[in-house]
């Protein structure tokens, strides 16, 4: 299944700061709140997402946006101001007014995401129809040893290319290198290496546990059985917690919903969320293909290995004993032959296409 639809990026203010949105497909409105990390324009550069969100956007407006100080949204932000379920829900409300969206909507909450799903429909009933919850932790101490949750969060705060690897390898165990590094990537042109690590150490300091009886949305819990980031563990109790909800098992160990079978994602929550649609044949996961392009030199190639890495220009220079001009003329050319608009955009699609 190729992606059938195109998102549409715009901004809404949330106080004094810009927020990034992107909606695709028609429909009624599927909210699916902000990830811990997050890129609008690179993340649709991922294998498989573009066709998930066509997906969901078969039967809904899929409405994602970039959380405060990550992606492209404002990133010259306070910790206080992009943290916390109540700019979260001040994100959330901004976007719906835009929008004119004014009943109910439907929920996706995806892993951390998951978090502010649950809160809205907990202390705002009246804006969420039905949720359905995909990957989500309960109490985020419960998900690694306290040592290994410190060691994780001082990785990402000090050493960010290491602590992205570190994180990828964790959430997409049966991705191929090429396509880790390319997650990896995406996480470092998304966040700072101090908002990455705040926002990981959030979800360690998530306690779902006396929200979630106060929420009266029926909801749908969906989780991998083999899922290294959040255990299943985690789903299991989630759906016991909640009030009105059902527990499906999926087979697999990748933590993205789009990544492994997402077609039996998409056709759980389509059969919750839109039980018309349910009978439709959901996609079969598409392989990604391997690059035929040889438009990029070997120098370039080895750029983009190392622009992919992490390094910056100067650091590609000392590596390869050349100028840092002559880095910024090779990255500059490699954008311009890849059609992408960043480095780090050219790296994921390299990553993604095998060029690398």
């Amino acid at each position: 299944m190729a992606a059938d639809v195109a998102q549409e990026i715009r901004f809404t203010r949330v106080g004094a700061h810009s927020v990034a949105f992107a909606t695709a497909g028609s429909g009624p409105p599927l909210l699916v709140p902000g990830a811990w990390i997050g890129h609008l324009e690179l993340d649709w550069a991922l294998p498989q997402l573009p066709e998930f969100v066509s997906g969901l956007a078969r039967t809904h407006t899929v409405i994602r946006y970039d959380r405060l100080g990550i992606g492209l949204s404002d990133r010259d932000v306070e910790p206080d101001d992009r943290l916390g379920s109540a700019r979260e829900l001040a994100t959330i409300r901004a976007i719906l007014t835009q929008l004119s969206i004014d009943e109910p909507v439907d929920v996706l909450g995806v892993s951390a995401g998951g978090a502010t799903a649950v809160t809205l429909a907990a202390t705002e009933p009246g804006r969420v129809r039905r949720m359905a919850l995909y990957g989500v932790c309960v109490n985020g101490s419960a998900v690694a040893p306290p040592e290994l949750r410190e060691a994780l969060v001082a990785t990402v705060r000090a050493h960010w290319g290491v602590g992205s690897r570190a994180l990828a390898d964790v959430w997409l165990p049966d991705a191929a290198p090429a396509l880790r590094e390319a997650f990896a990537t995406l996480q470092r042109a998304a966040a700072t290496p101090e908002s990455a690590a705040a926002g990981l150490q959030a979800i360690y300091d998530t306690d779902l546990t006396d929200t979630l009886a106060g929420v009266r949305a029926p909801a749908i819990v969906l989780h991998r059985r083999h899922d290294r980031a959040v255990p299943f563990s985690q789903g299991r109790d989630l759906a016991a917690l909640l009030p009105d909800a059902r527990l499906v098992a999926l087979e697999g160990a990748m933590h993205p919903p789009w990544l492994e079978d997402y077609g039996a994602v998409l056709r759980e929550v389509a059969g919750f969320l839109a039980p018309e649609a349910a009978a439709a044949p959901a996609p079969a996961p598409v392989p990604v293909p391997e690059s035929t392009d040889d438009t990029l030199s070997a120098r370039e190639r080895e750029v983009l290995r190392l622009v992919a890495e992490g390094l910056n220009d100067g650091e590609i220079a000392e590596r390869l004993i050349v100028s840092p001009h002559t880095v910024h003329r090779h990255v500059a050319n490699i954008r311009a032959k890849l059609r992408q608009p960043s480095r780090a955009a050219a790296a994921a699609h390299a990553a993604r296409h095998g060029m690398i």
